[in-house]
């Protein structure tokens, strides 16, 4: 795919709807020292161009009473198969992320449950059901996972950062509350009145509703997806196997990913690995220089590491 080519503004742009994506345009035109239509015109060129795919709102399911866990396949070759079991996958309402890759794995899906019972029970179903296409699994539980915002669009070397997982509370909504969270899912930039509409509500109330949700951290932020490859970019995840880990050294991971220009995600999880670290990079060799980096800085601490090139991402959470 040819890399299509964005000016500073355009950049700034992308990095201020990345750190939130609900900012008005008013606001946006003045930090990027751009008038508000001329802010709302490039949203859309970039909109159209295919660049931005989507505006997001990240949502913590374990607030409402998820756990998330995990699970990595080795498929079979048979191409008609894959585009059926990654149909199923898009149309699962468990399913909260999926990705296909190339590398240690062909597939890899995040799975919200009430319990590790029905957890056991979704995925056995799952597994019976397409058994001729998987030909290995590998299983694990998401402790926590940092996202962070996507500093490479000005190479910036300070980042923010949101944590989901962590500990599982069981928040309850209400039906409203339910609404609001399924258009916002992936319509985080939708406006006010149109939001109230669509959940046949008031402005005011609505605002309230949202407030909260935020404050009880179900709503952890706003961002944009991208298409990385029209960037000129590529996506891979570092699947991390340590030898002994810290709190001293461990926090030195945490800033030096929260600092790093291509850092997308740190994801703690119990699995054969500990870590997966996510970047968005110029290609191989840059990914390959990233991890030589890591493992440097922290000789004591990497056993290993395998790969995976992420060629499609999908995040699913609006079936809850």
């Amino acid at each position: 795919m040819e890399k299509i080519k964005i000016d500073l503004i355009d950049k700034k742009i992308l990095s201020e709807l990345d750190k939130n994506s609900r900012i008005s345009a008013t606001q946006l035109g003045k930090k990027v020292k751009r008038s508000r239509e001329a802010v709302k015109y490039r949203i859309q060129q970039l909109v159209n161009k295919g660049i931005i795919t989507g505006f997001i709102t990240s949502i913590n399911p374990n607030i409402l009473g998820y756990y998330m866990f995990k699970v990595y396949l080795k498929l079979e070759n048979i191409s008609a198969e894959r585009e059926k079991f990654f149909h199923e996958l898009k149309n699962n309402k468990d399913i909260y992320w999926y990705g296909i890759c190339d590398g240690a794995f062909d597939c890899v899906f995040a799975i919200v449950s009430k319990s590790t019972t029905e957890y056991f029970e979704k995925v056995n179903l799952l597994f019976s059901k397409w058994k001729h296409l998987i030909i290995s699994k590998v299983l694990g539980t998401m402790v926590d996972t940092r996202q962070y915002n996507k500093k490479f669009f000005l190479n910036e070397t300070s980042g923010d950062s949101v944590i989901f997982g962590g500990e599982t509370l069981n928040y309850k909504m209400d039906e409203l509350d339910s609404k609001i969270l399924f258009v916002l899912t992936n319509s985080a930039r939708i406006p006010l009145l149109q939001l109230a509409r669509k959940v046949n509500s008031s402005i005011e109330i609505v605002r309230g509703r949202i407030k909260k949700l935020e404050q009880k951290k179900i709503i952890l932020g706003y961002r944009i997806a991208v298409d990385l490859n029209k960037l000129g970019l590529e996506f891979f995840k570092a699947i991390i196997y340590f030898k002994t880990l810290t709190k001293k050294d461990e926090k030195a991971m945490f800033e030096w990913m929260r600092n790093h220009p291509n850092s997308l995600y740190y994801i703690r999880s119990l699995a054969p690995w500990e870590v997966e670290f996510e970047f968005a990079v110029e290609n191989y060799l840059h990914f390959n220089k990233i991890i030589n980096e890591l493992r440097q800085l922290f000789p004591h601490v990497i056993r290993n590491h395998e790969h995976l090139i992420m060629s499609y991402e999908s995040w699913l959470p609006a079936h809850h």
